[in-house]
């Protein structure tokens, strides 16, 4: 999954943390995909032969079946084949998203399938243990190794390996904030090594960053010779035009370059996009976000019943932990404010006191330490109002575990946005949207950062939940809190 290393400029956003070094992205891909699938092969091994030895034999003596060690010896084959037919070989869909995942689960329904019937046509009786043991258990541990190998790629991106080198074409501001995003989120393998905009003058914020100018539009070509980028990000803008998009497209056919373009509808994705073919034109058909029906009704459900799940398994817990904050500090257990949930409509929540008894008079002393000096959230990193049992409970997220029973009285939801502070100043159109869905225990706030997070931020990611819900994402949210929690990264 390595290739060798040229030299590189550290990024600005990085070269502190560690030296970048720049790769060719089609060897590590290569690399990456030959390992991923000597890693499906080797799960699909483990599980026919798992299936094999408990299927063959008796007590005292083994007699195997021919038949079932060659089927057995085949499945590698034929499962790598089939990941292969449902495309999940292909590098756009590897080491990141969703989507690597459900065509691993598409290969192995079809696999699975396709078993089922040969079995009853012939009535093979290893079938049955083939579906029952060996290919449940080969797909999960396919969707395990594939975590594993997506795990190691973002570690050697964070150190600046695996990386595909990006030429953004579009305005300033909306490259400006491109460019902010993928260096957040590095694990999405994105780095910019240089920007085209009209006039071919570097704004501000480009300055600021340290990103290079390479010309107006017509510079692409040129460009990409100076910086040796793979990819070619056009963002929404009027001069890049359908014509003008075919002309490049054209002018990277055959030299390994990729062409993406982004939308203007920036966090709008997954299954809310289709393309619609019309009069030759792919026009993109935006669906309204599923809010309500009969998926709201099984997120009801989910919530409510894990809600009392955890209180019941965590009883000893919550039990203790209260009687731990009576113990060291004066003051009830419990924390209760004034919060806006769902339509703007006001509810008490509920968390564990993690600051001292009169921490709110002690507020107006703090507000030169606030790390938001905008937006309607107040967070100072070191908070001498903070218990030393409350630094423990934030830093594990202990503290927002009594919020189980607002879920449970249906004004919160496990996953949902940030839950908003009531307020004299009103919110703004962005930030109500948010209140289209409950407020969440845990969101894509809760996995981003938590309190490192600016408002803006914050609220861009709230909007993307909203835009984006899905049980599945709902599924994804909670498996990354648990190590969000573990790392503690933001939580003060």
């Amino acid at each position: 999954m390595s290739a060798t290393p040229r030299h590189y400029q550290p990024d600005r956003a990085v070269a502190g943390r560690a030296h970048v070094v720049r790769t060719s992205r089609r060897a590590w891909e290569r690399g990456y995909i030959r390992a991923v699938a000597a890693l499906d092969a080797l799960s699909a091994l483990f599980a026919g032969m798992t299936a094999f030895l408990l299927g063959e034999g008796d007590r005292f003596g083994r007699t195997y079946s021919p038949w079932y060690l060659a089927a057995s010896a085949a499945l590698p084959l034929v499962w790598v084949a089939s990941m292969s037919a449902s495309r999940a070989y292909e590098a756009r869909f590897l080491a990141i998203g969703a989507e690597e995942f459900r065509r691993v689960l598409s290969a192995a329904m079809a696999v699975i399938a396709v078993v089922a019937t040969l079995s009853l046509a012939i009535g093979a009786e290893m079938g049955r243990r083939y579906i029952a043991v060996a290919l449940p258990m080969a797909t999960l541990l396919t969707l395990l190794s594939r975590y594993v190998a997506r795990k190691i790629v973002h570690r050697r991106r964070r150190r600046g390996f695996c990386m595909s080198d990006v030429l953004l074409v579009g305005h300033g501001r909306s490259v400006a904030e491109l460019v902010r995003q993928v260096r957040r989120e590095v694990h999405h393998g994105m780095r910019v090594v240089g920007v085209c905009v009209p006039d071919g003058c570097p704004s501000e914020d480009l300055a600021r960053l340290g990103v290079p100018v390479h010309g107006t539009f017509a510079d692409v070509e040129d460009a990409l010779s100076r910086t040796g980028a793979d990819t070619v990000a056009v963002l929404a803008c009027p001069e890049m035009d359908g014509t003008e998009l075919h002309r490049l497209a054209w002018t990277l056919a055959g030299r390994g370059i990729d062409l993406v373009v982004a939308p203007a509808l920036m966090e709008v994705a997954g299954p809310r996009i289709a393309i619609r073919p019309v009069c030759g034109l792919p026009l993109l058909h935006v669906d309204e976000p599923h809010l309500s029906g009969g998926r709201r009704v099984a997120k009801e459900v989910f919530d409510r019943s894990l809600a009392v799940a955890g209180l019941v398994l965590l009883s000893p817990l919550l039990v203790g932990i209260a009687v731990a904050i009576r113990l060291t500090s004066p003051g009830g257990a419990i924390f209760r404010q004034t919060r806006v949930g769902l339509d703007g409509r006001p509810f008490t929540m509920w968390k564990f006191r993690t600051m001292t008894q009169n921490a709110v008079q002690q507020r107006s002393a703090l507000n030169g330490a606030n790390r938001h000096a905008t937006g309607h959230l107040f967070k100072v990193a070191a908070d001498p109002r903070v218990t030393p049992v409350g630094r423990w409970l934030r830093r594990t997220s202990l503290d927002e575990l009594p919020q189980l029973v607002n879920i449970l009285l249906g004004q919160m939801s496990l996953v949902g946005p940030r839950p908003l502070p009531a307020s004299d100043e009103p919110y703004d159109g962005e930030a109500q949207r948010r209140l289209y869905v409950k407020p969440g225990l845990t969101g894509l706030w809760q996995i981003s950062g938590r309190s490192d997070l600016e408002w803006e931020e914050s609220v861009r990611l709230d909007l993307r939940y909203v835009e984006q819900w899905s049980l599945a994402l709902d599924a994804l949210i909670i498996w990354k809190t648990l190590f969000a929690v573990v790392k503690g990264r933001g939580a003060y």
